[in-house]
């Protein structure tokens, strides 16, 4: 799958009636509040269930919170901007993209099942990742230009090495070239969401509770 919101993957919608909020924390806790807006405990725990299921393994807590906290930015920024959520075909196409990076149907079932997802929670987490990438692809795209001096480098050092390593022959530059065109897109996407993360960051008012006990 896409790396371009590697940074940001999952999260669901923070906020909510207080009543609410009153409800959960008898179940839950708050791990976190941006601005007037606050991070559960189970977010992160849907995080971790997520990379478990993309990756095989999860980050810390620690980590996981700071992805969510990015998250808030961009979703924050998305609402604004009034950004359209993704269709159910996009969530379709999303879907069978992360199947097929599974060896076999099987393989991802199982690994669904460990995580914990079923069909229709999946569907939710893949949407909500879907309009943060989205975002950030409609953000920052236009401004990207690709130099043909840098895909030339990429497929000396990436493609080429990569095919002789499975002892196979390289496409050609001309085949492989709207792949790699896409692919320095997606890294510089990456790039110029760090930086704007990182620069947004000290504007916010954030409070770690993760460290606090539980009720």
């Amino acid at each position: 799958m896409k790396r371009v919101v590697s940074i940001l993957v999952l999260g669901m919608t923070l906020g909510g009636v207080a009543c609410l909020l009153r409800a959960q924390e008898l179940i839950d806790r708050i791990v976190a509040r941006v601005e007037n807006d606050v991070i559960l405990l189970s977010e992160i725990q849907e995080l971790a269930r997520y990379q478990l299921l993309v990756d095989g393994k999860s980050e810390s807590d620690e980590q996981i919170l700071n992805r969510l906290i990015d998250q808030w930015i961009v979703r924050n920024e998305a609402n604004l901007a009034r950004f359209p959520l993704p269709s159910d075909e996009e969530v379709d196409r999303s879907m069978a993209s992360l199947k097929r990076s599974f060896s076999s149907p099987e393989e991802f079932e199982e690994r669904k099942r460990q995580s914990g997802f079923s069909d229709p929670e999946l569907r939710q987490v893949l949407r909500s990742q879907l309009f943060l990438s989205n975002y950030l692809d409609a953000r920052f795209r236009p401004s990207i230009q690709v130099a043909d001096k840098d895909i030339e480098d990429f497929y000396q050092t990436r493609v080429v090495p990569r095919a002789e390593s499975r002892g196979q022959t390289a496409p050609t530059l001309d085949a492989a070239r709207d792949f790699i065109q896409e692919a320095l897109v997606q890294r510089a996407i990456n790039e110029q969401a760090d930086r704007w993360l990182k620069e947004s960051r000290p504007r916010l008012r954030v409070e770690n509770l993760l460290t606090e006990k539980g009720p």
